[in-house]
């Protein structure tokens, strides 16, 4: 799972920061990643269909458009975790302190 986790990351920063980010500019967009995390975990929550995940966090979405390319990478990561783990972690945080230690 944390090669999954891994991976998604790596792909969302390239896509979203490019090489070489300041620190404030890394944490604005640490920021968004871990905000696009909490709306795909609040969908599973909301019991949003997997496939229907990507209109339901872009229709809610606050953070800019090109963060939106790491929907379809984060919800398999989401939707593979049992329903427990979903509602008792915070995954949002769980991300940007990961995304941060890049």
């Amino acid at each position: 799972m944390n090669r999954t986790i891994f991976a998604a990351l790596a792909a969302m920063s390239m896509a979203v920061s490019g090489p070489a980010l300041a620190a404030s500019k890394k944490e604005d967009s640490c920021m968004h990643q871990a905000a696009v995390v909490a709306a795909v975990q609040q969908a599973r929550l909301d019991r949003v269909k997997e496939r229907e995940v990507p209109a339901a966090v872009k229709a809610q979405a606050t953070w800019p458009e090109s963060f939106n390319t790491a929907i379809p990478l984060v919800t398999p990561w989401v939707y593979e975790m049992k329903m427990r783990d979903v509602n008792k972690n915070d995954l949002s945080a769980a991300w940007k302190e990961m995304c941060l230690a890049q």
